[in-house]
């Protein structure tokens, strides 16, 4: 994934520069050291950022975060919470519990299939996508 970045900052002009890639780094490993719920906000980037290089600002991961962004890198997410959260640029939907705050993904071929035959439907070709659940867990 640490290629793909790198190809797509190249593919559109842009630098990775040492901090860029420090955030990157940091990016790519949130979900293995936070768990597959974990979609942290830019304030959670800068300060697990900050613990690898001080000397990045927090302007920059906002400038960052924003640049990954608009080069298809990083999804931004709302989960409803008030702050703009983000995560790699991949294939899953979310259902996320409205008490507790808990995020899971998951991919459902079925729900792809669906989607797919709802845009064929329309005569659209589907490019993107995004579902969101939103629940409460059922007592058990």
């Amino acid at each position: 994934m640490a290629d793909k970045i790198e190809q797509k900052f190249q593919k559109k002009g842009l630098k990775l520069t040492d901090q860029r890639r420090t955030i990157a780094k940091v990016i790519l490993e949130s979900k293995e050291a936070y768990g597959e719920s974990d979609h942290p906000d830019v304030d959670e980037l800068y300060n697990r950022v900050s613990k690898i290089d001080t000397k990045i600002s927090i302007a920059t991961v906002y400038r960052t975060v924003k640049l990954f962004e608009e080069a298809g890198i990083l999804t931004k997410h709302d989960f409803k919470t008030g702050k703009a959260r983000y995560e790699l640029n991949d294939d899953h939907n979310h259902l996320i519990d409205i008490k507790s705050g808990e995020i899971i993904e998951f991919v459902d071929e079925e729900i792809d299939k669906l989607q797919q035959k709802v845009a064929e439907k329309y005569g659209y070709t589907l490019v993107d996508h995004k579902l969101e659940l939103y629940g409460i867990k059922k007592k058990s």
